[in-house]
């Protein structure tokens, strides 16, 4: 029998090509994130680790010094030579990655790629992707069109909540009583968690950097996408700063205006909850006297050098003890009757001691207290 050949018209053979085209790689938009397996950042490691879409993995095209090389080759030689020095190196990291990270997913695995703009970069490696089979996203503009949405957005979205802000002086289990509300249920934003830091002078953790802070917005734009407007939000009374990270502007602003709940505690519970929160400077005490010199201009050298004395001694309640008293109390109770103005209105809890029990027994406490206030409100 002779073969009997089907030819094609070219507008037939060009709308094959367009719907194959469309299987398999496609712009998409921030709003779409959540349709992959799997975000790719194929930007260098020091612009992923400066900001990047929470949860993505970076797989560089080009490294920090491939980029820096192809860059200043574009600058001083000619964009000819930074095009074809730069397509071999792209070529072999897209080999290596290859290797090392999707040869083992199936068919059905949705990655999705971006870049600075969602050009060159993203464009190779998404073009790779879909050339094996895969149906592949490339984030439409890139990471500057995500940061623009991120800003935009924090503009807005804490807005849609109702916030209950967790007041209290240091010391009396404020994040310890998010994460056992977290544990009972309720929504919770710990921004300390999300900036790696405990508010305080003494707040950096020790086994975790502070990150910049684009990469600290884009935590909390995330975190606030994942809430239900419907439900109420626990949020820890903060100022401006966390460390040296500025909560966004509109988060704040309403966080200050927001309601309020207080939590007391005996002088004997807080001082056992902050050497346990803080007792990596217990074992440290050059690392806490270097801190405690901040406090230098405040407080004078004289009660400074006193304060070092005691943490040489290891005479740890007594200087935990003088440390709220002198410091932290008045401090806090400034920047709290300045920021919240509803706290003369505020729930009042007391925690019991420093067990997990009290702790989760004064959450329970929290969500009842705030049940039974919200029945007694009356209705719009």
């Amino acid at each position: 029998m002779p073969e009997v050949k089907i030819s094609c018209s070219p507008d037939q053979r060009a709308a094959q090509h367009n719907v194959k085209k469309e299987r398999t790689t496609r712009a998409v938009s921030i709003t779409q994130l959540d349709q992959f397996d799997e975000i790719i950042d194929v930007r260098s490691e020091d612009e992923f680790a400066e900001d990047h879409i929470p949860g993505a993995v970076n797989y560089p095209v080009l490294n920090n010094l491939e980029r820096a090389q192809v860059g200043t080759l574009y600058k001083q030689t000619s964009s000819f030579d930074a095009k074809k020095i730069g397509a071999a190196l792209v070529s072999a990291n897209i080999a290596r990655h290859l290797q090392q990270h999707f040869l083992d997913h199936p068919r059905d695995w949705r990655p999705l790629v971006y870049c600075w703009r969602g050009g060159g970069r993203s464009s190779a490696l998404a073009h790779v992707l879909a050339q094996i089979g895969w149906p592949v996203g490339r984030l439409d503009g890139g990471y500057k069109a995500y940061r623009r949405a991120v800003i935009d957005e924090l503009l807005i979205m804490p807005a849609r909540f109702s916030w209950h802000a967790v007041c209290g002086m240091t010391g009396t289990g404020k994040s310890r009583l998010l994460r056992a509300l977290s544990n009972q249920g309720a929504q919770v934003l710990d921004l300390e968690e999300l900036a790696a830091h405990r508010g305080s002078v003494l707040g950096n953790l020790p086994d975790a950097p502070q990150p910049p802070q684009k990469l600290f917005e884009s935590r909390v734009w995330r975190a606030l996408g994942q809430l239900d407007p419907k439900r109420p939000v626990f949020v820890e009374s903060e100022s401006k700063k966390i460390g040296n990270l500025r909560v966004p502007e509109a988060l704040i602003d309403i966080m200050w205006q927001s309601a309020c709940i207080v939590v007391e505690a005996p002088m004997a519970v807080r001082v056992a909850l902050l050497k346990d929160d803080y007792a990596h400077f217990l074992h440290d005490t050059a690392l806490l006297n270097g801190q405690l010199d901040c406090l230098r201009q405040l407080h004078g050298s004289a009660v400074i050098d006193d304060w070092q004395g005691l943490a040489r001694n290891q005479a740890w309640d007594q200087l935990t003890e003088e440390l709220l008293v002198r410091h932290y109390d008045p401090a806090y109770t400034r920047a709290i009757n300045n920021h919240y103005p509803q706290l003369p209105q505020a729930l009042r809890f007391s925690l019991a001691d420093n067990s997990s029990d009290a702790m989760t027994q004064l959450a329970r406490d929290v969500l009842s207290g705030i049940s039974a206030q919200d029945c007694c409100l009356p209705q719009s």
